[in-house]
């Protein structure tokens, strides 16, 4: 039965497709070049920048909508693609966190 056990949980843990680090899953790495994604990388941050200019300070879950709404002509990013975007872009300065509430990000002009 102990055999049993541990050969169903490796078959369930080979089909899922795990998330990695980029906010792909497994099944997808390989899919998209490097020049995809790069361009893919701007897309969603013109995109965050574009919305965040407009509307100054915006709810985390409310800018990650937004900007997958605005993309989905293109493509779908996955909220973890996003969410690594809009980490690079409050590293760069182009975004902040709001002082009272971190999940509200701050344009930074």
């Amino acid at each position: 039965a102990g055999g049993d056990g541990a050969a169903g949980l490796a078959r369930i843990g080979g089909s899922m497709d795990p998330m990695m680090s980029d906010g792909m899953t497994a099944g997808q790495i390989g899919s998209v070049p490097a020049n995809v994604e790069e361009d893919r990388r701007h897309l969603v941050e013109a995109a965050i920048v574009r919305i965040m200019k407009a509307r100054k300070a915006l709810h985390h879950n409310d800018l990650i909508a937004e900007s997958t709404r605005q993309l989905s002509a293109r493509f779908v990013p996955s909220p973890q693609f996003v969410k690594k975007r809009i980490e690079s872009l409050i590293e760069r300065e182009y975004l902040e966190r709001d002082e009272g509430d971190r999940r509200v990000y701050v344009y930074v002009a």
